[in-house]
């Protein structure tokens, strides 16, 4: 790292010094800055437990457990100022324990992580948040053999170098990151630069494995699901076409768990959503990023006029507003199941029916909607 020294227009190399040198200590420092900024690492990650040790018939415990957003456990191993000589066969472990964990003990794992760092706050809303709004029951988590090792330390060891990128060539998704650390008077800097494998060679290495993954039909469960799930849109789609809404009339079939129209005011929309255990009809409030008081205030002027949009309706609707996601929404829960095909007919009956419904309950006070988004 170097420093531009304006007046003499030179550059200032900053010198790079041990963390134990500084005082740092693994656990209390290096683990803790990556737990509260964990996209240090490159990506967006979500921790999930740190100093993991619910491993059976061991007391080993590993640094970090996060997920990223495509619902992969990430193994995170800590190390100072050196690697030591056995990282990778600790990690490696580790990857094996959490490959067992199905979706209900890591919803659980995390729950207890909330505990303690974000009291009251429930798992499921948490990862329904990191995962872009998706309900919990349709989030795919640690499918597979999709587990991923980080390893951070800011020397490491040629042993350590070259099983990594043997491990490489067998599609074990591992990845090395040094993480440097400088001072300049009291303050210090840290620099994570990935270092194997590089960007350019990580990008092909995950194209490969995910082309293997399909060819082993791992994802084989997933894609008859996206198969049913266009199928099922396009049923209902038909439905709608000749009933007495228009909203869906440009709407095509999609292979995801929900379909979408536009009310007429902007960020505001009629949804159709469906799953192993549900199906349901929603007015969904979403005006976007940075834009939850908006949504708040929308779902606030909303529900001045609940006594006359549920009578309008004709039944009970759930007003939904949690305070850890950004949308608001109304909702309507109807029995179904995407898999069963044979009550297919009966779930778009009812579907259809309260979508009808809700958008009669809801027209007469679009125009007082859009004045109100007009003036955000």
């Amino acid at each position: 790292m170097f420093k531009v020294n304006r007046k003499t227009n030179r550059m200032e190399k900053i010198q790079t010094e041990s963390f134990s040198s500084l005082g740092f200590k693994e656990r209390e420092n290096l683990q803790e800055w990556i737990a509260n900024y964990p996209s240090a690492l490159g990506e967006e990650l979500l921790i999930i437990q740190k100093e993991f040790a619910g491993f059976s018939d061991t007391k080993e415990r590993l640094d970090l457990l996060a997920l990223d957003k495509k619902g992969n456990l990430v193994i995170i191993e800590n190390k100072l100022d050196d690697t030591g000589r056995d990282v990778t066969w600790q990690a490696l472990k580790y990857a094996s324990y959490c490959s067992t964990l199905s979706k209900e003990d890591i919803k659980q794992i995390y729950q207890s992580y909330l505990n303690t760092t974000e009291p009251n706050t429930k798992s499921e809303d948490k990862l329904s948040e990191f995962f872009d709004g998706s309900e919990f029951d349709d989030i795919e988590i640690n499918s597979g053999i999709g587990q991923r090792i980080f390893l951070i330390a800011a020397h490491f060891r040629k042993e350590v170098t070259s099983t990594v990128l043997w491990l490489l060539n067998f599609n074990i998704r591992m990845q090395c990151l040094k993480v440097s650390s400088f001072s300049e008077d009291e303050n210090v800097y840290l620099n994570f630069e990935q270092i194997i494998p590089t960007k350019d060679a990580e990008e092909y290495m995950i194209s490969m494995a995910k082309k293997q993954k399909e060819d082993t039909g791992i994802q084989n469960n997933q894609t008859e699901k996206r198969n049913l799930q266009r199928q099922f849109w396009n049923e209902l789609l038909h439905a709608m076409s000749v009933s007495d809404c228009n909203l869906f009339q440009n709407v095509s079939g999609s292979n995801a768990p929900w379909i979408s129209a536009s009310s007429g005011a902007r960020g505001i929309g009629f949804v159709f959503a469906v799953g192993n255990s549900f199906c349901r009809v929603e007015l969904y409030i979403d005006r976007g990023k940075n834009t939850i008081l908006q949504n708040e205030k929308i779902f606030d002027f909303l529900e001045t006029k609940k006594e006359f949009i549920e009578q309008k309706f004709g039944n009970q609707i759930f007003w939904e507003r949690k305070e850890s996601v950004r949308y608001r929404r109304l909702r309507i829960d109807l029995e179904g199941n995407i898999l069963d095909t044979n009550k297919w007919g009966e779930m778009i009956d009812n579907m259809v029916l309260n979508m009808n419904l809700l958008e009669k309950a809801i027209d007469p006070h679009i125009d007082e909607l859009k004045k109100l988004i007009d003036n955000f």
